[in-house]
């Protein structure tokens, strides 16, 4: 950030009193720009023993398979951006969706929230965002054409609950160290 968006000054970076973290600060209008993680909000969404996933159409990570998911948009729930994003990438709706993934990635200032659920009806279509979307078996899924690390880690936590049929809300973080997408 060079500049304030209140009334256009440059700003600077310190610690504001009261405070522990470095901000950008405004000398002139004394506003205080914090930044905060982006929410990512998606759906692990199933039809029968299938999982819907989407080829991406956009960057990052063009041409690869994630679950339907993007940034929630202000004025709205966590699930009502996962629903919204899974009909924009899948043209798919879902019935009821329980919270399933909670992932930190912490080096990119994300966090990403998964809800499961079941399709509503059969119908799924490419969006805008997609290049082909598809439904696959356990035994059919890219994984080594997976977009994210997220997605492979909340995919590998379903196909292990589904065995379990038990499906508990799975919270981590990814280590800074390692990439969120995989090669």
């Amino acid at each position: 950030m060079n500049f304030c968006s209140q009334c256009g000054k440059p700003v600077i970076q310190r610690i504001p009193e009261g405070d522990s973290r470095l901000r950008y600060v405004c000398e002139h209008c004394q506003t205080i720009h914090y930044q905060n993680p982006n929410i990512v909000a998606g759906c692990l969404a199933t039809l029968g023993d299938k999982v819907l996933l989407c080829r991406r159409a956009i960057e990052p990570r063009l041409g690869f398979w994630t679950l339907p998911a993007g940034f929630m948009e202000n004025g709205e729930t966590i699930e009502q951006a996962a629903r919204r994003e899974t009909v924009e990438e899948a043209c798919a709706t879902l019935s009821e969706l329980a919270l399933y993934a909670i992932i930190d990635v912490p080096h990119i200032n994300q966090v990403h929230v998964f809800y499961r659920g079941e399709m509503a009806t059969e119908d799924f279509a490419a969006g805008v965002e997609s290049l082909e979307v598809q439904l696959f078996e356990e035994a059919d899924i890219p994984w080594q054409d997976l977009a994210f690390l997220t997605v492979r880690r909340t995919l590998e936590c379903f196909f292990a609950d589904r065995r379990r049929q038990a499906y508990p809300v799975h919270t981590s973080a990814l280590p800074p160290s390692r990439p969120i997408h995989t090669s």
